[in-house]
């Protein structure tokens, strides 16, 4: 076997789909959602910062029904099955509070790795995840009363998929995302 072909990929990465149908009989327990939220609680950042947070709901919790409204329409048809909905949130500057974390550019960056932490972990548990962005950020932040140095971000579906969804996974040639020093030469071939 070729050592760049896929299959040396991590079955958790490997696997991992964004699916659409979620098992609405699955409840995440405190012991899921804390692994979920300790992964991405552990995730690197910028001098440590940690310029990320969480919004979460289970389904048929308080929050639950505050998020799903705000939901577009194209995530209202699905996303609401899942056993919770998670936003997550950024750091954009540094707060009015004494103790307040320094801001650091790299907090949406930092906050993509806690993300991905938390659907490593999803997979991990046996859930699933799927990422949107349709929603009504600012509504959310109103809702919620994130403070105006967060920015949300992100939405997360987890719970347990349904896998009707088997279409084949396609990504771009290795050639077109990763170059060898200079944008446009392939470090690898294909």
């Amino acid at each position: 076997m070729d050592p760049l072909d896929p299959p040396v990929l991590h079955p958790l990465l490997r696997e991992r789909r964004s699916v659409r149908e979620y098992d609405e009989s699955h409840r995440l327990d405190d012991v899921e959602l804390a692994a979920l939220l300790e992964a991405a609680r552990w995730a690197p950042s910028a001098g440590n910062s940690q310029p990320w947070a969480f919004l979460v709901g289970r389904r048929d919790d308080g929050a639950h029904r505050v998020f799903v409204p705000l939901l577009a329409p194209s995530v209202r048809r699905w996303a609401p099955a899942a056993s919770a909905l998670v936003f997550a949130l950024h750091q954009v500057a540094s707060g009015p509070e004494e103790d307040a974390l320094v801001y650091s550019d790299y907090a949406a960056y930092d906050l993509g790795q806690a993300v991905a932490h938390l659907t490593v972990q999803a997979a991990a548990l046996g859930l699933s995840t799927h990422q949107f962005a349709a929603f009504d950020h600012a509504g959310l932040a109103a809702a919620c009363g994130v403070p105006p140095h967060w920015a949300v971000t992100t939405g997360i579906a987890v719970g347990r998929g349904v896998t009707s969804e088997l279409a084949p996974r396609v990504r771009r040639p290795m050639a077109e995302v990763a170059y060898a020093g200079r944008f446009g030469a392939p470090v690898l071939p294909g």
